[in-house]
């Protein structure tokens, strides 16, 4: 089956705010699946469901993973996750399957306390810290139609804008030949 499509800024579905799951249902455990192929596929180490199209509060997260094939491979997956508490600061370095080229340092609490369910319905608490904790609030910002560029100065988030503007008049024009 072929992977599904990231979506890509500035699409406005990314900017939604996602409806929390009701049901854990077949069909959110295979939208679990190819949400977890997609992310391996990238590579990424998260992804959630409104970047694939779907605007319901489900992430993905592996930060242990390598992209070694016979890497064992134990992501994540977390139904209507919340952030409970946060404690400190760090500044992370991020990128972001639906922000192509550009990275940028954002600071995010340095420890994080989460709660989710996973694809059983029951109930998950996790204590997360540096690489972990920017994962989940990087995820769940998806979750309420943040971009990690919402977190940039207006100046730096204009000049990016500009950029994918020009990229995405490239790539449409060189279609058209």
């Amino acid at each position: 089956m072929a992977l599904r499509e990231v979506l890509q800024f500035p699409d406005p579905r990314l900017k939604q705010v996602s409806e929390p799951v009701s049901e854990v249902t077949d069909e959110i455990r295979e939208l679990a699946r190819d949400m977890c192929d997609v992310m391996y596929d990238e590579p990424g180490i998260g992804l959630a469901a409104p970047q694939l199209g779907e605007s319901i509060r489900l992430i993905v997260v592996d930060t242990e993973w390598t992209e070694d094939e016979e890497a064992e491979r134990d992501p994540l997956v977390l139904v209507n996750p919340e952030i409970v508490a946060r404690e400190g600061t760090l500044t992370w370095s991020e990128g972001c399957l639906s922000v192509p080229d550009y990275t940028a340092d954002i600071e995010r609490a340095a420890r994080v306390s989460l709660r989710a369910h996973d694809l059983d319905g029951k109930p998950v608490e996790i204590e997360a810290d540096e690489i972990q904790a920017v994962c989940f609030q990087h995820e769940i910002d998806h979750l309420d139609g943040v971009l990690f560029i919402d977190h940039i100065s207006r100046l730096k988030r204009s000049l990016y804008v500009q950029k994918r503007k020009r990229a995405l008049r490239d790539e449409a024009e060189a279609s058209a030949l």
